[in-house]
């Protein structure tokens, strides 16, 4: 094998992992809906997962222009132990089986919309024959997705805290610190996920994300769902994951600044441990603005929705047809299961 190949090769397979790193990033924030509502979604790559209460499916644009579809039953956590459903534990479960569904349709989904090589190519380390990508570098992927995630978003805004604080004392008090971090962190995700919008494929990915909302609306509004129903929706949906994100943050600012500790690595000890308290906290509030329009608790969530005009885009024709098809194959397995589709 020649130097060349070989260096194609492994630059195709460092990209093919950065690649759904990035999604896996996305994951929370192009997710929406939750656990006791009807049907909710995620954008993945070329293509939209559609979920009702006990089922799912993914529709994926192939690069020849065709649609591939899978779907899978779904059991929800408190179904399986009651205490999923208590409060704060709630949240915590309805994220894992959210980033655990978006995994496995972001798997299917690589799969089919990166099935683009020359027949005559042999297959490239971390895909099959079929393009399909291998679970090795599915792994790969969700490593380097959950380091960068605690480096980016705790380990980088504690260091320029701490480096605040070096040269200004004004700094040191535990509100002003903790204020300073927090910031930093909303900073780099807004830094973040507006420069990804810059990539052709992540602009697509929020243009699927735009899709998945206006598709889900019309289900909601009782509406026949076709492509120009779905077309008069707006792409901004209260129950996006882009606005849990920054619930998330305000949540571990306050989380912080009640927690006394002065040392760098006591500061960051306590960002990794909340984490499961700070998801809790963060599904209650969105729970409750959800009910209550006019509480404090929903104006804390607004912000997510003016922040949707960066994370989703305004969908084609096609994108909001294969949005519609997953909606259609999640419903169609809804049935067949026994599943009430009625609109409250």
């Amino acid at each position: 094998m020649s130097l060349h190949l070989r260096l194609r090769r492994s630059g195709r397979r460092v990209a093919a992992i950065v690649r759904q790193a990035i999604h896996l990033q996305l994951l929370i924030a192009l997710e929406s809906g939750e656990s006791d509502i009807l049907v909710g979604g995620q954008a993945v790559m070329e293509g939209v997962m559609m979920r009702a209460p006990h089922s799912y499916a993914v529709a994926v644009r192939r690069p020849d222009g065709s649609l591939v579809t899978t779907t899978r039953p779904l059991v929800r956590p408190s179904e399986r132990h009651s205490y999923w459903n208590w409060p704060m534990l709630r949240g915590l479960a309805t994220l894992v089986q959210a980033m655990a569904l978006g995994v496995r349709a972001l798997r299917f989904s690589s799969d089919h919309a990166l099935d683009d090589a020359p027949a005559t190519d042999a297959p490239v380390e971390g895909s099959n024959a079929k393009g399909e990508v291998t679970n090795w570098a599915m792994v790969a992927s969700i490593a380097f997705s959950l380091l960068f995630f605690i480096a980016f978003y705790k380990f980088v805004p504690l260091v320029a805290a701490t480096e605040m604080q070096r040269h200004w004392a004004w700094f040191g008090g535990q509100i002003a610190f903790n204020l300073a971090d927090g910031l930093i962190r909303i900073a780099l995700f807004l830094l973040f996920i507006g420069g990804l919008a810059l990539l052709p494929d992540i602009r697509r990915l929020y243009q699927y994300h735009g899709a998945e909302h206006k598709v889900v609306f019309n289900f909601e509004s009782g509406r026949p769902v076709d492509v120009p129903n779905a077309r008069s929706f707006t792409t901004l949906h209260p129950r996006c994951g882009t606005s849990f994100m920054i619930v998330i943050m305000l949540i571990a600012m306050a989380l912080y600044i009640l927690i006394p500790a002065h040392t760098f690595w006591m500061r960051f000890g306590v960002r990794i441990a909340l984490l499961p308290v700070i998801v809790g906290l963060s599904y209650e509030v969105i729970r409750y603005g959800a009910k209550h329009s006019q509480s404090l608790f929903a104006l804390m969530a607004r912000p997510g929705l003016w922040l949707q005009r960066i994370t989703t885009q305004e969908p084609t024709d096609d994108q909001l047809e294969c949005s519609i098809r997953s909606l259609d194959e999640a419903m169609h397995l809804e049935k067949s299961q026994g599943g009430m589709l009625i609109i409250g």
